[in-house]
């Protein structure tokens, strides 16, 4: 089974896999996926209408006190590093993109708070630029489907899936991916009995 039917058996299941974390605009999406950094999405989705409000683009946030960012992410895993990601990415929009967010990989990762996965997520969702990001759900379901060997890199999956997976579905394939991984081939007790490949599975060989 290639990835590509993979994915079809995937889409069979989550027909509507899309980006769960709320958002309007590309700056509310690039916060979002930065405080996402390990914690939830659902977690991030609790806090972040009250941080938008108080700081609906990258100028109201460039402009406010560490202190003040932090009240409204404090909940969260991070929240002081996450507090100064986020001004200084704010910071770095204004004086380097006039406050919009740019769409390349260099352009993205030379923000505060920005590595490649962030990237990814912001050209995929935001701007519709075929891209493959690789989270820890997309991660563990590579490998334990063999898209990926075990001891590859989260950059060496990401390449794997890039040359295994039809570039017009990379964008929804991530989606596809991280629901699989999220909601079905989860990290502990994974819901084998209702997974369509038991055939090619790799889990018990990779230990994870």
């Amino acid at each position: 089974m290639n990835a590509n039917e993979i994915l079809d058996e995937i889409e069979k299941i989550f027909p509507d896999a899309q980006c769960e974390l709320v958002h309007q605009t590309p700056f509310q999406l690039l916060i979002a996926v930065i405080l996402s950094a390990q914690t939830t999405d659902v977690s991030v989705n609790k806090i972040t209408p009250a941080l938008f409000k108080a700081y609906p683009d990258a100028k109201a946030m460039a402009e406010a006190e560490i202190k003040d960012i932090e009240s409204y992410i404090h909940s969260i895993g991070l929240y002081k590093n996450k507090a100064r990601s986020l001004k200084k990415c704010s910071k770095d929009l204004i004086e380097k993109f006039d406050g919009q967010v740019p769409s390349t990989y260099k352009e993205l990762m030379s923000l505060q708070g920005v590595g490649r996965k962030t990237a990814n997520v912001v050209r995929s969702v935001a701007f519709d630029i075929p891209s493959f990001a690789v989270d820890t759900h997309v991660e563990r379901v590579s490998k334990r489907l063999g898209l990926a060997k075990p001891y590859d890199s989260v950059e060496k999956v990401e390449e794997k899936l890039k040359r295994k997976v039809d570039r017009n579905r990379w964008n929804q394939g991530h989606h596809d991916m991280i629901f699989f991984g999220r909601y079905l081939c989860t990290s502990r007790n994974p819901k084998c009995e209702t997974c369509p490949f038991p055939s090619i599975c790799r889990k018990d060989k990779i230990g994870r």
